[in-house]
């Protein structure tokens, strides 16, 4: 780790600059970095992930007021730079930074990774297009003890600053596997040996009636249209939550963290 240099007191420099750039998605893509905002989800990066963060930047009184993270950078010899309210404010997409933001390397790792561990539950995210509904589902699979979240190429990018911030630090519990064609990713997961489990309001098989004991993939789709014709018919099963009293439906994030609890009560008791 370098020495501790002067504080950050330029919101205009270039290297301010090119931390603001990796809100868009091409800069992401392109760098192969990506931003981390807020207490909550830089905490969870520095503890559990350290090996991505490349520069943590915090204001003086984020410093004092975290010390702990800021202690667990330093004994992970990670670059900490101190930086002035103006310069994270420049730096950060959300319009009230909480004084810490990390630029992160994107994480490795693919669908052979995960299912070389034999996971007994995943889910897979296809043309999820609403960023907290995608960061919520991702903290539901972590909350309930998931192998890992799959995410369709035609989804949002998990990477992004309302995705990262919408997961709460749970992007750095689990592996998260983006940019996946759905069709043929779901014949993978069936030629590993897991069920397919399609989420949909349209399902002939209620919730409570499906076996959820043995290895399975949930597969949640688009907010607004649910799940293509062609991805449930490849799915072992089309299941439907129950609704018992007047809603409609429930969204996407409520639904997957039904289906994501059922299962994990199938499994451990």
């Amino acid at each position: 780790m370098a020495p501790p240099s002067s504080p950050l007191t330029n919101p205009r420099s270039d290297r301010v600059k090119a931390v603001r750039a990796l809100s868009r998605r091409s800069v992401r893509e392109k760098a192969g970095r990506f931003l981390v905002e807020g207490p909550q989800s830089v905490r969870e990066v520095v503890r559990h992930r350290p090996e991505l963060v490349l520069d943590l930047y915090l204001t003086a009184d984020a410093a004092a007021r975290y010390a702990e993270v800021v202690e667990a950078a330093r004994a992970a010899d990670l670059y900490v730079h101190e930086v002035s309210d103006e310069v994270l404010a420049a730096m950060s997409e959300t319009p009230t930074p909480q004084g810490l933001a990390a630029v992160c390397r994107v994480p490795g790792g693919s669908l052979d990774d995960v299912l070389s561990g034999s996971p007994r539950l995943l889910v897979l995210l296809t043309n999820v297009r609403d960023p907290g509904n995608a960061g919520t589902v991702i903290r539901g699979a972590d909350a309930a003890g998931a192998d890992a979240v799959l995410v369709s190429d035609a989804s949002v990018d998990v990477l992004s600053p309302k995705v990262v911030r919408s997961t709460a630090g749970s992007l750095f519990h689990l592996p998260v596997v983006t940019g996946l064609p759905v069709e043929a990713t779901i014949d993978r997961l069936r030629e590993a040996g897991i069920r397919v489990l399609a989420a949909d309001g349209a399902g002939t098989v209620l919730l409570p009636d499906v076996d959820l004991a043995p290895s399975h993939a949930w597969v949640m789709g688009n907010e607004a249209w649910g799940l293509e014709e062609s991805v449930r018919a490849r799915c072992d099963e089309v299941v439907r939550v129950p609704i018992h009293g007047k809603a409609e439906s429930l969204n996407l994030a409520m639904a997957a963290t039904v289906c994501l609890y059922a299962s994990a009560a199938a499994q451990r008791g």
